[in-house]
């Protein structure tokens, strides 16, 4: 087999992580903020995998504050974040804050003495594109997915460049049943592209035209209700994985719905990633790229394919290798897809890619600049 140099960046490398939180409060909040912070840290000290935590107010700007917290590895950290109870424990935070940017970084290297069993260190350093990817998901009420889809399919895109070092590179909209999963592509700062976006006379006029479908009801003018939304939407990229070299012609991309049996949502985007990065050292196989998505029981992945899926669904699955298929059939929400029994060959393969692939409703790349 000929080996091919590929990037790679996921968050199932086992290494500890530390999350930093850059606040800006406005002005007066201290105190409500010290409040809520005290609130949110007797919360998030028995959540399993927090390790601990700091809080930091600058010496030049006393608004200004900095929250970091150590993770044993990634995802209890992803699970975390990416729930309801996060979500109600960070609101009270919200009153009291101007700005709040968060960052994650994988523990490559450290001083003094080694603490046992907190996790272990990154060993290798990725090797990434210069890419951030992100993904939002949605209901929208049954019955509505034709005019949604018009409504998402017909806009004119927002300007692709934010500022001199950060730009939309490409977006690309699916629907599977009522379920639309919108995916980025930004070189740069992503949260600077999202604020970007969402000051776009056009994007403004999507997203209030979608306001009446919605299942879950939004707001977009109430900047709580704004937040919620977004929290609850919000699909971090678990795992991503490409092939080097230049894109190769005929590339088609394909978003693949995979829906957890409760509780195990995590364990499947890892059964994913593996996959991804074993085939990632095959260049013949048909995934050039791969990117995982996930959100408690909610898995996608979004996937660039040389030629027709159908010609190689087991690759394209991700379910190649000894009872990889079975391992997957335990962990899908099989009914939720309308298909029954693992994948146990080719024909029930194809089946199952055929109601995973979603529809796509528009994919759109940025120029060249």
């Amino acid at each position: 087999m000929t080996t091919s140099p590929y990037t790679s960046q996921s968050a199932f490398d086992g290494s500890r992580m530390r999350v930093i939180l850059l606040v800006d409060l406005h002005e007066g909040a201290q105190q409500e903020f010290l409040d809520a912070y005290e609130h949110m840290r007797d919360r998030v000290a028995s959540v399993p995998g927090h390790l601990g935590d700091q809080l930091c107010q600058s010496l030049e700007n006393p608004s200004q504050w900095v929250i970091t917290s150590e993770w044993a590895t990634a995802p209890p950290y992803l699970a975390w974040v990416n729930s309801e109870e996060h979500l109600e424990t960070v609101r009270p935070l919200q009153n009291c804050v101007r700005e709040l940017r968060s960052m994650r970084y994988g523990v490559v290297r450290e001083t003094g003495r080694a603490r046992p069993n907190t996790g272990g260190l990154q060993t290798a350093v990725r090797v990434g594109d210069g890419v951030t990817r992100h993904a939002l998901t949605f209901t929208v009420k049954p019955g509505s997915e034709s005019k949604v889809t018009e409504i998402l399919a017909g806009y004119a895109p927002p300007q692709a460049r934010v500022d001199d070092s950060t730009r939309l590179r490409r977006t690309t909209l699916f629907l599977h049943g009522n379920r639309v999963v919108r995916t980025v592509e930004v070189e740069g700062d992503l949260m600077a592209a999202l604020r970007h976006v969402s000051r776009q006379p056009e994007v403004r006029a999507v997203e209030e035209a979608l306001n009446p479908h919605l299942e879950q009801h939004r707001d977009l003018s109430d900047p709580e209700s704004a937040r919620a939304f977004f929290a609850r939407a919000a699909m971090p990229a678990v795992h991503h994985v490409a092939l080097g070299g230049p894109e190769p012609d005929g590339l088609t991309r394909h978003a693949l719905y995979y829906p957890a049996r409760p509780g195990c949502g995590m364990a499947l985007a890892r059964l994913l990633s593996r996959q991804d990065e074993t085939a990632a050292a095959d260049p013949a196989g048909p995934v050039h790229r791969s990117t995982v998505f996930q959100r408690e029981d909610i898995v996608v992945r979004l996937v660039d394919v040389r030629g027709d899926p159908e010609t190689d669904p087991v690759r394209v699955l991700g379910i190649h290798g000894p009872r990889k298929a079975a391992v997957l059939a335990r962990l899908l929400d099989s009914d939720a897809l309308g298909v029954a029994g693992p994948p146990t060959g080719e024909r029930e393969a194809t089946r199952l890619l055929t109601h995973a692939d979603m529809a796509l409703i528009t994919d759109r790349r940025a120029a060249q600049p």
